[in-house]
């Protein structure tokens, strides 16, 4: 049996844990192969080489961006990187083989932006595509420097493994993103080593340009169909679960067990990703499953998440969302009967490049649910001036989610709880495929609202 399995930032800090509780967990010496690790970079690394995922509090990037001295701040990344280095010294590391390996890493990466930058201030090219490759040069080092880490750990304590570096730093092939993993890992013979890939590709197309921040997640999956595996598996440092535990308390927060891809879907829509959607896509086509595991409970078997699922018994598997939404709502008392009123409104937000989560209508009104971004407030300014009547409310949009929920009373109990708890549904949405009712609240509620559904839909089901 074959498995891709892929290491999230928070657990790959952790590495002692993940050498026992990944790596060795079950396995006796000679079974320790056919499988390949696709590793993300040390926790917070890759926010401080681009920008923070969730607060956007820039890094190395916007200073290379802002033509500022992005020089400094790589040799401030490059002691961080250092540090993490020390910290792994107890668990089998070779501090000076790799603080050589991360030193010259970076250092190449300055000449590479250095030469960017002389062919910007040139003013003879177009500066978007240069902004994106270097980039990419970012976001790459940090998934080099986990992964050789990786190798040189393992190696070291006696397993035979072998380092994949997919970043392209020492070679000018044009390739693309599927042929540079096609031509990685040709001629190995996984039942004598354990691979360990960066979670960065290389590839003409620019991973980034069109995963952006879910690049590993793509490259994990790439690397599972490629090679046909018999299982994705992903750790984490949590399990996919019924709600989140830091809101309901880890008692009330139940593993899901098993589900399917339409839910990873519905999950990623409200920004919970089990994985990026764009990386789900051709594991499903493949006909591969995917298993999401808790690092930290290796006994636990996770969450299988296939194609063909649906419970055998009508539940509600995972109560999701997010607080940081805005619903905005267009008025107009000439739209009852107008065919195609709301062209004009997504012709405006595609302009903008900006989709909706939600989407609930009645004879004059129209009301969408968006990602409270800077883009959106840019877009709701242009509105303003193209409808009758605007209103904006920042929002929570909380999720009741299941495979077979598509029976009576799920929505009685889940209205009846929020109710209970005295929140009120300030808009509401479900599709003829009912695997997901999605209640927009007030913003301060959402805590309580996933509390109460969790509660009511979960734990008594």
């Amino acid at each position: 049996m074959l498995t891709v399995e892929k290491i999230g930032g928070t657990s790959m800090s952790q590495f002692g844990d993940c050498l026992n509780n990944v790596i060795r967990v079950n396995h006796s010496k000679s079974n320790l192969y056919n499988r390949i690790f696709v590793v993300s970079a040390y926790n917070n690394v890759t926010n401080r080489l681009l920008e923070h995922k969730k607060t956007g509090e820039p890094g190395v990037y916007a200073k290379f961006l802002n033509n500022e001295d992005y020089v400094t701040a790589l040799d401030e990344i490059c002691h961080k990187l250092l540090e993490i280095n020390r910290s792994m010294a107890g668990i089998g590391l070779n501090l000076p083989e790799a603080d050589n390996f991360i030193t010259f890493r970076i250092e190449q990466a300055k000449t590479y932006l250095s030469s960017m930058y002389q062919v910007l201030a040139s003013g003879y090219v177009e500066k978007s595509s240069i902004y994106l490759a270097a980039r990419e040069i970012l976001a790459s080092l940090g998934e080099a420097h986990s992964a050789w880490n990786s190798v040189n750990i393992l190696n070291n304590h006696g397993i035979n493994a072998t380092f994949i570096d997919l970043c392209g730093f020492n070679d000018n092939e044009m390739l693309t993103i599927d042929e540079r993993i096609h031509k990685a890992f040709q001629g190995i013979d996984y039942s004598r080593t354990l691979c360990v890939a960066t979670g960065y590709t290389k590839g003409t197309e620019g991973i980034m340009r069109a995963f952006d921040r879910g690049y590993s997640e793509v490259t994990f999956s790439k690397i599972a169909v490629e090679l046909q595996a018999d299982e994705a598996v992903i750790h984490k440092e949590y399990h996919l679960s019924s709600a989140d535990p830091k809101l309901v308390g880890v008692d009330k927060s139940i593993p899901v067990g098993n589900t399917n891809y339409i839910i990873a879907d519905q999950l990623a829509d409200v920004g919970m990703e089990a994985i990026h959607p764009k990386a789900a896509k051709p594991l499903e086509l493949a006909g591969i499953k995917i298993r999401i595991k808790n690092t930290f409970e290796p006994d636990h078997p996770g969450t299988l998440i296939s194609k063909e699922y649906v419970s055998p018994v009508p539940k509600v598997e995972i109560v999701s969302g997010t607080d940081k939404v805005l619903a905005f709502e267009v008025h107009d008392p000439l739209m009852v009967g107008e065919v195609g009123y709301d062209l004009k409104i997504m012709q405006l937000m595609r302009n903008f490049g900006i989709s909706y989560i939600l989407k609930s209508t009645n004879a004059n009104s129209i009301t969408m649910v968006v990602w409270d971004k800077h883009e959106v407030h840019k877009m709701l300014e242009e509105m303003k001036l193209a409808v009758y009547q605007l209103t904006v409310k920042p929002v929570a949009l909380v999720c009741a989610m299941g495979t077979n929920i598509a029976r009576p009373g799920f929505l009685y109990r889940g209205a009846k709880a929020l109710s209970d708890n005295n929140i009120n549904i300030e808009c509401f949405a479900q599709s003829l495929r009912q695997v997901n009712l999605q209640f927009v609240i007030a913003r301060d509620r959402y805590a309580d609202a996933v509390i109460a559904l969790n509660d009511a839909l979960c734990l008594n089901n």
